[in-house]
């Protein structure tokens, strides 16, 4: 009888193990993207990838990701971010993104960054701000508030 509960207890554990080992977010990434009207993000200005990347702890695998603020240092409250392929606004634009009511804006959209992008920002009151720096990351925090200044729209 120990030899058949010994039995069942050992294929139990080697069946848990087989659980317990595809637990990483099972199906892959969550899908989380910004919009205007959504208050639900976190942690404005901090490097929002150092978490929300393949094997980090946050909800979804961003591909961009940052803050937006105001000219007076107020986090922005709603606006777009747009990527381009050409600077200034020109070329084919690749992907919109909101910013949300806390000034955060993110996506785990596949953004296919090419060649790179150039990133336009504008604030809901239509204030535009265009960055001249190709980015080929969308890890916007990762410089913006370290060794660059914050994005202000």
């Amino acid at each position: 009888m120990k030899s058949k509960q010994f039995i069942l207890v050992i294929t139990f554990l080697y069946l848990a193990s087989f659980t317990i080992s595809s637990c990483e977010k099972e199906g892959g990434n969550e899908t989380k993207i910004s919009s205007n009207n959504s208050a639900q993000s976190h942690n404005n200005g901090q490097n929002c990838m150092s978490c929300h990347v393949k094997g980090g702890g946050g909800e979804g695998w961003f591909t961009v990701a940052g803050s937006a603020y105001n000219t007076d240092g107020t986090t922005a409250n709603g606006g777009k971010v747009y990527l381009y392929t050409q600077p200034n606004g020109a070329g084919e634009l690749v992907e919109t993104i909101d910013i949300d009511q806390k000034g955060n804006f993110y996506t785990t959209k596949d953004v296919t960054f090419g060649s790179g992008v150039y990133p336009k920002v504008e604030s809901s009151a239509g204030n535009i701000k265009f960055m001249g720096n190709i980015l080929t990351t969308g890890s916007c925090n990762s410089c913006h508030g370290v060794s660059q200044s914050n994005i202000e729209i």
